[in-house]
């Protein structure tokens, strides 16, 4: 079963995103889509290799303040 992570952003900067890329990949996050919605909100989905550090790195980015607003952890059936 493969795991997926799905965040909503409904404040979205692009530059902090794609600066994030290393640490996203060092949490065991690939990204696969990015989705727009309406003119602000951003929807990212996420392979994950390692759910424990995903929450970790979710965690990290809220306490930041600069997380998603809203994380879902998906697996596949």
């Amino acid at each position: 079963m493969s795991q997926q992570l799905l965040l909503r952003y409904d404040r979205f900067d692009a530059d902090r995103f794609d600066a994030e890329a290393e640490s996203r990949a060092q949490a065991g996050l690939t990204l696969l889509q990015l989705w727009i919605e309406g003119s602000a909100a951003h929807w990212a989905l996420f392979t994950v290799n390692d759910a424990d550090k995903a929450r970790a790195w979710i965690d990290q980015e809220t306490a930041l303040g600069h997380g998603p607003s809203a994380s879902h952890m998906l697996s596949t059936a």
